[in-house]
């Protein structure tokens, strides 16, 4: 490997290959990049029907994706869709008029005592068969009427579901049914977990056609409680989900594949790759480049490219530790999980740090945890939409250095009435998806962290938090990344 040198001119180039607005990863993605890891393929195949993956981790990357064509097409022979692909979308984060019920209206039902069975049931009656399903059902309005029709003619149901599984077969196509967004079916936790089983339940039932399909997108809190898996041969679904992961050649893949196919700045890192990895061979697809396998599988081939941009140690010498191994490992939740949006997050920040005097390298140390900090901030945002609750909690804890006993902890919460308060909103029901063990008091809400990757018990028994949370929740760690200023 010879040396080479993305100077801190390449900056420039960061920038415009990164994304600038996490939320861009829910939307339907550029073709140019669409990348996809290993453990993601087999998560694509219309035969796996229950994906898991913690917030950030690609769900609804891929909820977006699958609904394009032109994106199946590309993904293709690795994941056993294409183009001819039908899909559609039986609930999600954007209304879609009378696609699918919305929350207001799932509770309605729910609250009249419709199995959430019949009611996904339902859903997906609709979104297989359209304009072609029977006149009566297409005249109804509303999806009570809807769900009561289809209890009152069992037999029609059932010609129409294997009608329409024969013509999917003769035709040689899947149809997929999506479901993403779970949070938003209801906002208290006991509503929510009958209508995941209910769902479930129904992916089962599906499972005996041999092109309809359900693929359900689901976070790792949305399927551990127990209620959720508490109907018969639950373990046929639930066993053969699969998560979604980051794994750290994955994070920097994804990298590359943003910028080796920047319009006006992938190829001079293309170049500066080949001059370090000569027998690396950049191939073009479609307009596309795809990353080469070597530099998607050799870790020790990453490193040198992401050292070309940093330089080798994260300070004055190797004590610091070394940039490529550094960054994930500081964006990491309590399970050690990263979210892709965070790691590109980060770069982006870093690059668009203030250049330092003399600085040989595109990113300087400084610059990247620059970078953790704004990802930090980020990622607190995005936990905030998913569980309000979490802020009352840490807030209070800014200034305090972890890891800690928690002792420490509990007594800012006593002192400030934190969980208290926390209750009396749930009690209001002014707080969305509370934590489940509140009523357990402290130690039931720090269980409640702790099963979220939140924070973690150390053998020692001390409380730390990773630092993709700490630093955005203003705590300090003796050595570590400064936390956010609040």
């Amino acid at each position: 490997m010879s040396a080479y040198l993305f100077s801190h001119r390449f900056r420039a180039g960061l920038i415009a290959a990164l994304p600038e607005d996490t939320a861009q990863f829910d939307e339907t993605p550029a073709a140019r990049h669409l990348y996809l890891p290993a453990s993601h393929a087999k998560a694509l195949h219309p035969n796996t029907t229950l994906i898991q993956g913690m917030r950030g981790s690609g769900k609804s990357f891929w909820f977006a994706a699958l609904q394009s064509g032109d994106l199946r097409a590309l993904l293709g022979s690795d994941t056993g869709l294409s183009a001819e692909t039908v899909v559609s979308v039986g609930f999600g984060q954007r209304p879609l008029g009378k696609q699918f019920p919305s929350k207001r209206t799932l509770k309605s039902l729910h609250e009249s005592g419709i199995d959430p069975q019949q009611i996904w049931s339902a859903v997906v009656f609709q979104q297989l068969l359209g304009a072609d399903a029977p006149q009566q059902f297409v005249a109804l309005e509303d999806w009570q009427a809807r769900v009561q029709w289809m209890t009152d003619h069992p037999e029609v149901v059932d010609e129409c579901w294997y009608q329409a599984d024969t013509k999917l077969e003769r035709q040689g196509q899947y149809h997929i049914v999506l479901f993403d967004a779970l949070d938003r079916t209801a906002d208290d936790w006991p509503t929510m977990n009958r209508l995941v089983r209910g769902l479930l339940q129904v992916v089962l039932d599906t499972r005996a056609f041999r092109r309809i399909r359900l693929k359900v997108f689901a976070r790792p809190d949305q399927l551990e409680d127990p209620i959720v898996a508490n109907f018969p041969d639950a373990s046929k679904v639930l066993n053969q989900k699969i998560v979604l992961e980051w794994p750290r050649r994955e994070l920097y893949g994804l990298l590359w594949q943003y910028l080796a196919n920047e319009p006006e700045h992938g190829e001079p890192f293309r170049s500066g790759v080949q001059a370090m990895l000569p027998n690396i061979q950049w191939k073009q697809e479609d307009g596309i480049w795809l990353v080469p396998a070597g530099l998607r599988r050799s870790e020790e081939m990453q490193k040198s490219v992401f050292h070309a941009f940093t330089g080798p140690w994260m300070g004055r010498d190797k004590r610091r530790g070394f940039p490529y191994s550094w960054l994930p490992s500081h964006l990491g939740d309590a399970r050690g999980e990263v979210s892709p949006r965070s790691f590109l997050s980060a770069l982006r920040h870093a690059a668009q740090d203030e250049p330092r005097v003399n600085q040989e390298f595109a990113l300087h140390y400084e610059s990247i945890k620059r970078g953790v900090q704004e990802a930090s901030k980020i990622r607190v945002r995005e936990l905030e939409e998913d569980y309000p609750w979490v802020r009352p909690l840490f807030e209070p804890l800014a200034g305090i250095t972890v890891p800690c006993h928690f002792d420490e902890i509990s007594r800012v919460w006593r002192q400030q009435r934190v969980v208290e308060e926390l209750e009396r909103g749930i009690a209001d029901q002014a707080v969305r998806l509370p934590p489940s063990h509140v009523s357990e008091g402290e130690d039931g809400v720090l269980l409640d962290l702790i099963e979220l990757g939140l924070v973690e018990r150390l053998k020692d028994g001390r409380i730390n938090l990773p630092d993709v949370y700490r630093v955005g929740y203003g705590m300090g760690r003796r050595g570590g990344v400064r936390p956010v200023a609040g």
